[in-house]
């Protein structure tokens, strides 16, 4: 089952005769600017909600597409999927918008056990709409997500977690599994994650904080900031092009460190054992007994091991 609720521009002038003199001043300006409106393409706005539930596909995976709009998926003690979708579109009428909203189409199929959302915009639209999306989900549920135009969160999930996006920043907290994040054009922000954790963007930061694993973050443009409560047995990869890296280990921590930057310099509030002299660029030493690989990387910025 599925609720609907739609609204776009009241008629003007309701109860109009009857106004003061101030209404009737503020009305006539009203009336104006929907008069001046009115002839701007696109100015008609409706909006419609839905509301629907599935059953937990036998896999336990959920795909979840979204060309235009938000998208967010919260983990609960649940054992459905609620899923709430919130459409609003823009037209030259408003029969012309309430048009559009109704081609916007949540479609769900479920294949070898795979359940795949996916919001469907006609072509010639996606301009004018979008969809934004609330999933909830059982805990344990594995997600896959991704979004051209819009932004991702993701949030309390006991299993792997992915997410893509194009044009939108992505976040990812209280996560219990391998997390795997892309963006292009955006940040990327995990907070409270448990496992191994790659995060990838083009021109945005990367920033991580309390995580408990293995990191691989890599930005061609932007700065990386990741503190960690447990470093994992893969170690930490931190490579960037143009931007700074600041990295908190534990205190107590045995890792062997290898920091390189092109132009920039290092910094370290750490002490290092069996330190190599910083030799063009190069800073090596060992942490504790050592072991584990740090790995830090920038071309144009300052590393910071902290």
């Amino acid at each position: 089952m599925s609720r609907r609720s739609r609204s776009h521009a009241d008629s003007p002038n309701a109860g109009f005769d009857s106004a003061t003199p101030a209404e009737g001043h503020r009305e006539g300006i009203g009336s104006f600017l929907r008069h001046l409106l009115s002839g701007i393409p696109w100015s008609e706005c409706a909006e419609c909600r839905e509301e629907r539930t599935y059953d937990t596909p036998s896999s336990g995976s959920l795909r979840i597409s979204n060309a235009s709009g938000r998208t967010r998926v919260l983990g609960e003690d649940r054992s459905d999927i609620g899923v709430c979708i919130d459409k609003r579109a823009r037209a030259e009428s408003g029969d012309a918008a309430e048009h559009l909203v109704e081609d916007i189409q949540l479609v769900s199929k479920e294949i070898n056990g795979v359940l795949s959302l996916e919001v469907q915009t006609p072509r010639r639209w996606k301009r004018h709409g979008n969809a934004h999306l609330e999933v909830r989900v059982p805990r344990e549920l594995e997600i896959s997500v991704s979004a051209n135009n819009g932004k991702i969160c993701i949030e309390g999930i006991r299993s792997h977690v992915s997410a893509r996006s194009s044009n939108g920043s992505v976040r990812v907290s209280d996560i219990v599994g391998d997390v795997d994040v892309t963006t292009s054009n955006a940040k990327v922000c995990c907070d409270g994650t448990c496992g191994r954790l790659t995060a990838r963007s083009s021109n945005g930061k990367i920033e991580l904080g309390e995580h408990r694993g293995s990191i691989d973050a890599t930005t061609s443009n932007g700065l990386i900031r990741a503190s960690l409560e447990e470093v994992g047995v893969d170690g930490v990869v931190l490579a960037t092009s143009n931007g700074r890296i600041v990295l908190e280990l534990p205190q107590d921590v045995d890792v062997d460190v290898d920091l390189r930057v092109d132009n920039g310099v290092i910094r370290t509030l750490r002490e290092l054992q069996k330190r190599n002299g910083e030799d063009a660029g190069r800073l090596r030493g060992r942490i504790g007994r050592g072991g584990t690989p740090i790995k830090l990387r920038t071309s144009n910025g300052t590393i910071s091991l902290r």
